[in-house]
Formats: C-alpha cells, structure tokens, sequence
C-alpha cells in the first residue's frame, strides 16, 4: 500500500511539474500586438511606436510630454509577457504661435527678398498675394515657416 502511495504522489508530482512548464510563452509578435492594443486604447500614447525583442520593448517616437513619456512607460510595462521597456521615445517641441504684431513685422522683413509679394497677418496666420517665381517660392515658404504662424495660405500667390 505505501508503494502505490508512493508511485501516486510522484505522478501527481511528475504532471504538477509538467502542467506548470507547459505554460504557452509569449512571442514577440504576441507582446507587441498586446502593447500596440494599449497604446491605441490611450489617445495620450498617438505617436508612440513600439518594437519587441525577447519580451524588451523598445519604444519610440514623439510623445506630448515627460508626463506622458513616462505614463506611457509604465503601461508598457504592466502588459503581460514585457520583460522591460528601453524608452527612446522624445517629447515634441511645443509649437508656438507668433503674436500678430512681432509676426507682421518679421514677415514684412522676410518680404524684402522677395519684391512683388505683400502678405496680411490675422489670427496667426499668413495670407499671401503676388507673383513669384516657381524657383522662390519653396524659399519663401521656408523663411514663413521658420516663423512659426499658425498657417501660410498662398490661395493669393501666382507662379511666373
């Protein structure tokens, strides 16, 4: 009777052992499709892209702020099967919005190159008339651009 206790208790042991190695590990693919799930759930994580390699997450891309880089980061790693999160992620430059006055006066400036081109600041934004030619035009946005308006509208500005 001990014997075929024995033999009992060892095969109880021998499947508790095999039951609890069996557990089906997580791939990669697994993770990541179980963290990209979490991040399109968080509207806070939208720029957020992620990459998997032996259950590490590496995450990038350009997120709102150091608050949300690091909410962000500790979402990652509650997902089950992550091992740890490496985060490469950066924080966007905040976009600033020149007043009217300092922006119409910088325009104006940035119109001198560029004679036969007036322009209209409102609200931010930028309303270009005028003829240019093909060749300027791409340097006249740029120099725009670097001036941070909310919008360029060249709906007034003809090619040469």
């Amino acid at each position: 009777m001990k014997k075929t206790t024995s033999y009992f208790l060892i095969a109880i042991a021998a499947l508790a052992i095999s039951f609890t190695s069996c557990k089906k590990k997580l791939s990669d693919a697994d993770i990541k499709a179980a963290v990209e799930k979490v991040l399109t759930a968080d509207p806070s994580a939208n720029g957020a892209s992620v990459a998997v390699e032996k259950g590490v997450v590496t995450l990038t891309g350009a997120l709102k702020d150091d608050a949300t880089k690091a909410a962000v980061e500790k979402l990652i790693a509650g997902v089950k099967g992550v091992k740890s999160v490496v985060n490469n992620s950066t924080v966007a430059a905040p976009v600033v919005i020149a007043n009217d006055d300092p922006l119409t006066q910088a325009v104006n400036d940035a119109l001198k190159a560029f004679p036969g081109i007036s322009a209209t600041v409102k609200d931010g934004i930028i309303s270009l008339t005028g003829t240019i030619a093909k060749a300027d035009r791409q340097k006249l946005m740029m120099a725009l651009q670097a001036l941070n308006p909310k919008k360029v509208d060249v709906a007034g500005l003809t090619n040469k």
